[in-house]
């Protein structure tokens, strides 16, 4: 009996411990701003993430697209890649548990720029999130905060 009373403990501490790792971050994100909503889902050992849902899904500025079409990959540096439709658009992959509710070696792609960063993730409370974005070194960049 305290044999099975040890292997559960030993089983219930395990999954708090894996709970209180890359998890964490999994699920729905709203950007600074409330423009849009990331979801952030585990890809293998790795943390990814799309875009679920847009405050404004379609064009409204000729300018910027066919007014009342759903927005699209636009500025894409891979022309085949510019009629992806935003929503639904993966814009995080790879990043890597790297302890004390870090995540590192990430990528993050910009639809609105068609830009793509070297990326790390900061979990500072559970309702927010730190995505920073650079080029090159970690102290060149733009830090995103994302709220649950």
């Amino acid at each position: 009996m305290k044999a099975a009373l040890f292997l559960i403990l030993i089983m219930l501490s395990a999954a708090s411990a894996f709970s209180a790792g890359p998890g964490d971050v999994t699920g729905l994100w709203i950007t600074d701003g409330g423009d849009s909503q990331l979801e952030l889902y585990r890809c293998g050992n790795q943390i990814c993430g799309k875009i679920v849902w847009l405050k404004v899904p379609r064009y409204i500025d000729k300018n910027d697209g066919p007014v009342g079409s759903t927005k699209i990959d636009r500025r894409n540096p891979d022309p085949a890649l510019r009629k992806r439709p935003i929503l639904g658009l993966q814009v995080m992959k790879g990043f890597t548990p790297q302890g004390g509710n870090r995540w590192g070696n990430g990528n993050s792609y910009n639809p609105e720029t068609g830009k793509s960063y070297k990326s790390k993730l900061f979990l500072s409370s559970p309702k927010r999130l730190e995505l920073r974005g650079f080029i090159g070194f970690s102290f060149i960049g733009r830090t995103l905060i994302l709220t649950r």
